[in-house]
Parts: C-alpha cells; structure tokens; sequence
C-alpha cells in the first residue's frame, strides 16, 4: 500500500463514498503520521507525509536536527544536506527529511490502513447526518427493511431510518419490501452515525405529497395554509392562491382528480377534503366544514374564537361527521369552538335563549313587560347586551329617557357584575 500510487484509490473513494480527494488525502496523510510515530524503532520522533493530489505520490518525513557532524542517523542530518532541503537553515534548526516508506514494514501499513478505514467510515457518517439534516422536514421515499419491537427500520437512499408504531398509519399492513413516503421528522447523531425518526402521519407528509404531484404548490403558487389529519381516516388541507388566475382547489384535485388521486392512494385511501382558505373568519369557518354545506356562521365570541354554525337538519349529520370527525378537525383546522345547529334545533335554542333573556330582563327590579318588550324590540335581549350598550344606546330607544335607563343599567350592575360605563356605545350584535 505504501509503495503503490495512490491516486486512483483515491478517485475511488470519491466516487464511491462521496468523499473528496482532498478530505482523503488530509485522513490517509494523518494515518500514515499516526502509524509511523507508533511502529518506529526511534521512538519520540516527529513524522508527516504528503500525497499529491494530482499524481497520487506520496513521501514521508522525520524532524531531524542540523548537525555539522552526523553521530546519530535517526535525528540528526549534517548541514550540507539540510541546506538542500532549506537554504536558510542554521545548525541546531529542525528541518523534515524524507525517509523511505518501506522501512516501517508492512504492520505500519496495515495499521495505516484501519486507520483509513476508520477515518472514512466517520467522515462518511457525517456527511450522510448533514445530508439528511438538511433533508428534515422534507418527505422521502423509504423501503420497509425489517421489524423490531413494532417499529419499521426503513432503508433510505443513504442509511437507515426508524418509523415507530406511533408514526405509522393505523391499520396499515406494512410488509418487508414495500416502497413508502415518508415524512423526516427529526436527524440527531447516535453512536453509529446519523439518527433518523421518519413518520407516515405527520401532516408534512400530506404538504409534501402535494408539492410532488401539484407544481403549483411546488412554485409556492398555491400555498397549503394548513393540515389537520386523522391519519389513515381523513385530512382536511387549507389551501390559497397566490395567482387570482388560479384556483387552489382546482389545482390541487387535477384533472379528473388525478393529482389528489395519487396523494390519497399513497396514505392508503385516507380521505380528503380540500378547503379555501379566506381571511374571512365566517367565509374560512364555512369552508372548513366540507362537503356540508352551511346556511349561516353566528359569531358568539370573536375573542375566545367561538361560533355557532347552523346547518339544514339533511346537512347536521354530514356536517358534524361519524364520531364528530368532520367538526373536530374542522376545529383544528380553524382554531375556533365550532357549535353545530341543525335549523330546527337553532330554533328551539332561539326560542330558551329568548324566554331566558326576557325573564331575566323582567326580573329587574322597575322593569315591566312594556318596557322589556321594547327593549328586546330593539336588539337588547340579554342582560349582556344591556350591559353593552351602557345609558348612551338605551336613552336612543324611543320611550326610554336618561333616568329610566341609568335605572336599567344600576339594576343590571346590581346582578353582580362589574359596573359598565355609561358611554360605552351599543356593542349588540
């Protein structure tokens, strides 16, 4: 080995491994130093070695001392042979001479070559960890390998991943020697080289699914807002638009649904619901209810996100979906409290939530029925909305004047809630 060019082994190399001739050369030089201080007869002595790149040559080196006279061989050189090496050298300098090779045996080989060994294995060990690093959060194709304790240890291009039980859709038959898409969740390092958790039910599998079949999403021309999923059952995708020239959904489906086809054959038939985005809260609450259709979204709370959606009594089942599905991830998709309300049902709710608030109204002490009449006449059908609307709203209602409606307000306050200004202007919906 230390005779031979090296050269086309380290052409070799480079192809193989994907290691630079450079990176080898630097790790073969470092080897053979290691090897040489080792096995050496003289012991204490400073070795190096150099490879040209280009020629594949390689030579080898002692620190020896600038003697005018040479009484020990092995550490010192005489003046006139150093100047040779460097001209400006001086007796009692330190100059590196070259040995040959050959005189460190075959046992210094050998070990220069484990060492080489080992010093590749690692530096290929880190070039797949940052590979893969840079490949997290992307989606990848995979080959199940074998099963331990549940999990799938799957073959990627360069090295092996794990897919735990959690990670892997429910129900599906996993066999040795499928081909799958995974998700990259996560490259650490471990003792053995890069560490890799893919997964089959993040939604990032879905998102980059999508970006492999729908070049529109690829170009960022559609983007995928978000994606719940109830892996191996159903998924709701929030799309968008960034070309008004563009439907989203439209370019997500393909033609004769041959886009979204590949995606949902890939997670096993898990079906999906492809949603328009919209900065319209009522508009976005609407579509994430899909495929049921929605009559009216009612607001109750913009700030804790909460609102009632009513829906044809056809339309609840669907709307609410087998186990609450479809309402659950529409939640999630949303982040809003999703109150499903058949019409029939809404009026029956209306109706206790009227009877409620017209009770509560007449139960205040110098309210009569007349005066709660007009008052639900005019948009104030709770004590919240009374409280709302504070002295201002209520003195603009024809038939109550200032002293009666500061009556109403104190009345109210007396319930045992806080005290409302009474400028505050009419905030009922």
């Amino acid at each position: 080995m230390l005779k031979s060019n090296l050269k086309p082994v380290l052409e070799q190399i480079e192809k193989e491994k994907g290691i630079s001739k450079e990176e080898v050369a630097l790790m073969v030089e470092n080897a053979l130093k290691s090897a040489f201080k080792k096995h050496a007869v003289e012991k204490g002595l400073n070795y190096d070695a150099h490879i040209d790149i280009e020629t594949g040559e390689m030579k080898v080196y002692v620190e020896k001392i600038v003697v005018k006279k040479v009484t020990n061989p092995t550490k010192e050189v005489d003046k006139v042979t150093a100047i040779g090496i460097n001209p400006s050298v001086k007796e009692g300098d330190m100059v590196m001479v070259e040995v040959p090779a050959d005189k460190f045996g075959r046992i210094a080989a050998q070990t220069a070559k484990q060492i080489i060994i080992q010093k590749i294995r690692e530096n290929e060990r880190e070039h797949v960890y940052q590979d893969y690093r840079a490949k997290e959060g992307h989606v990848s194709t995979a080959t199940i390998y074998r099963f331990t304790n549940n999990a799938a240890i799957v073959e990627l291009d360069k090295t092996e991943a794990i897919l735990p039980i959690r990670e892997q859709i429910p129900k599906e038959k996993l066999m040795r020697g499928d081909s799958v898409k995974v998700y990259i969740v996560e490259v650490s390092k471990g003792n053995k080289g890069a560490k890799i958790l893919v997964s089959r039910t993040h939604p990032g599998l879905v998102a980059g699914l999508f970006k492999l079949e729908v070049p529109e999403v690829a170009d960022n021309v559609v983007e995928i807002v978000k994606i719940v999923r109830d892996p191996g059952i159903r998924c709701k995708v929030a799309v968008l638009s960034h070309n008004s020239r563009v439907d989203p959904i439209g370019a997500c489906v393909g033609i004769n649904g041959v886009r979204v086809q590949s995606v949902i054959s890939e997670l096993r038939g898990e079906r999906m619901d492809l949603i328009k985005y919209s900065e319209d809260v009522r508009e976005y609450l609407s579509n994430s209810l899909s495929p049921a259709e929605v009559e009216e979204i009612r607001v109750i709370d913009e700030e804790k996100k909460e609102a009632r959606v009513i829906v044809s009594d056809e339309m609840l089942s669907l709307a609410i979906g087998k186990n609450g599905q479809n309402v659950r991830l529409a939640a999630r998709l949303t982040n809003w409290h999703l109150d499903i309300q058949s019409r029939s049902q809404i009026k029956d709710v209306e109706k206790k939530e009227f009877t409620q608030g017209f009770n509560d109204i007449m139960n205040l002490p110098g309210v009569g029925e007349k005066t709660a009449r007009i008052l639900f006449e005019n948009g104030f059908s709770s004590l919240a909305k009374i409280k709302a609307g504070g002295v201002k709203s209520l003195t603009s209602i024809k038939g109550i004047g200032e002293k009666t409606a500061q009556k109403i307000i104190d009345s109210v306050n007396a319930q045992g809630d806080e005290p409302v200004s009474n400028t505050q202007e009419d905030k009922g919906e």
